[in-house]
């Protein structure tokens, strides 16, 4: 299971700095599970992550209080704003396919922001 934890914690990690490039992409939830994989895998790995000097403070916040930053949370707004909307003009869904996306993406936001700053 050690070797799982570590290939799912090294995916995590790339899929989280294609994120810090593309605005539809998140960061941080992808981090936040890389750091529980290497909990589970690599010690050196997750240390790496926890005192990376830009990630490492959000991720710290994360696991002492479930803490999501004010900065963060108005990304988290504007990404899946520009995903929506991106969604909408580049394929012009029907109510049908457009109305569970938009549902699954406020879902996503009321979580975000139900969390503390």
């Amino acid at each position: 299971m050690r070797a799982v934890f570590l290939a799912l914690g090294l995916v995590f990690v790339g899929l989280g700095f294609v994120g810090a490039f593309l605005p539809v992409l998140p960061t941080t939830p992808f981090l936040i599970l890389a750091a529980a994989c290497f909990a589970r895998s690599s010690q050196r790995l997750e240390s790496w992550l926890l005192e990376h000097r830009r990630f490492g403070p959000v991720l710290r916040e994360w696991r002492l209080r479930g803490a999501i930053p004010r900065k963060a949370k108005l990304m988290a707004l504007a990404g899946t704003s520009f995903g929506f909307a991106w969604f909408m003009l580049g394929t012009s869904p029907g109510p049908a396919a457009a109305i569970p996306v938009g549902l699954l993406m406020l879902g996503g936001l009321a979580y975000v922001f139900s969390r503390p700053s």
